[in-house]
């Protein structure tokens, strides 16, 4: 089974901690967005992606493209790198890697995780990831039949059509139908609102007659904002230890410290005569002292002192002392609350 992964936007709503950085390679509790993506998928669906494609931007650099090869051996795959170099919709982004759209195939946006088992209808062509939501109005939504088929794919409904909100994630049992009708699109230049749609390509497969269906999620955990952030890193570590992970690396050094779980600390970090937790994740090589910490989501190789904030997001390499309110702030910056 091949995976593709769209993931060329600058996800410009996470400024400044995506100036750096793509967004799917920002860490929560010691894995990257785009690495827990793939492993829920896999361990979901108990099996492995021969090939996984990333399609990013050019301007991402060769550092980032060897962070996601490296990434695609780790999980048994073979990577591959494909570029989009024109935001011309998400439809143009899967065709960047028509050439793994072969067999089955799943596509999924790489700022997009979810909890809850995942189950593929052998009978279906294809299955969509959706998820029960409150306000559909503010999302794409899917319609069924009394069978539990989909027979519509609505964009932000004014009047409500269905609650279950399409989640960026999508199986095909034939990658090449999927491909050729991406092709089409293309080729006949059909586009909404200046842009290739999936959206348009999916209606045009369900009149043609294929089964889709839905996979309904317990949890999805957006990553578009830095609020939507913080709420993700509180759902990975209530998730991570309720499994009973071991979230405390033991290379972590921890000096007259107070620990409110869950928290994340990676290998490296280094706190003392402070209290931490609870939902914070603090990543490798960071020091902190003298700190009372609750609700943040911090980067690597940072130093903390003298600080009291929850609420926050840290980037990599910054120097914080005597903050007391919260705090967005990106790589390589330096603060104080000092006057």
């Amino acid at each position: 089974m091949n995976l593709i992964i769209p993931m060329a936007g600058w996800g410009t709503r996470l400024r400044p901690h995506t100036l750096t950085v793509p967004k799917p390679l920002i860490k929560v509790a010691g894995k990257t967005v785009v690495q827990r993506l793939v492993e829920t998928i896999g361990r979901q669906l108990d099996t492995s992606f021969r090939n996984i494609v990333f399609v990013i931007k050019p301007e991402f650099g060769a550092g980032v493209e060897n962070r996601l090869l490296a990434l695609a051996r780790e999980l048994g795959a073979a990577g591959h790198i494909r570029y989009q170099s024109e935001a011309l919709g998400t439809a143009h982004a899967i065709a960047m890697a028509r050439d793994f759209l072969d067999g089955p195939v799943f596509v999924a946006y790489a700022d997009t995780l979810f909890d809850g088992s995942l189950h593929l209808d052998p009978s279906a062509d294809s299955v969509i990831v959706v998820k029960r939501v409150e306000r559909p109005e503010q999302f794409g939504v899917v319609q069924l039949d009394e069978a539990g088929h989909i027979v519509r794919f609505v964009e932000k409904p004014k009047q409500f059509v269905s609650d279950l909100a399409i989640v960026g994630i999508y199986y095909f049992r034939r990658g090449e139908q999927l491909r050729d009708e991406i092709d089409r699109l293309i080729n006949e230049d059909i586009r909404r609102n200046g842009e290739y749609q999936l959206t348009d390509a999916l209606e045009s497969l369900l009149r043609k007659g294929l089964v889709f269906v839905p996979a309904t999620i317990e949890r999805w955990m957006d990553f578009g904002n830095y609020r939507a952030a913080l709420d993700t890193n509180r759902a990975v570590l209530d998730i991570e230890s309720r499994q009973g992970t071991e979230l405390v690396h033991p290379e972590a050094v921890l000096e007259n410290v107070r620990i409110h779980p869950p928290v994340y600390i990676g290998p490296g970090v280094h706190i003392r005569n402070s209290e931490i937790g609870p939902n914070v994740s603090i990543h490798a090589g960071s020091r902190v002292a003298d700190s009372r910490i609750s609700d943040a989501l911090i980067g690597e190789q940072n130093h903390i002192s003298g600080c009291r904030f929850s609420h926050s997001m840290i980037g990599n390499h910054t120097r914080i002392v005597d903050l007391t309110q919260p705090v967005s702030l990106g790589d390589y910056s330096e603060i104080s609350g000092k006057e």
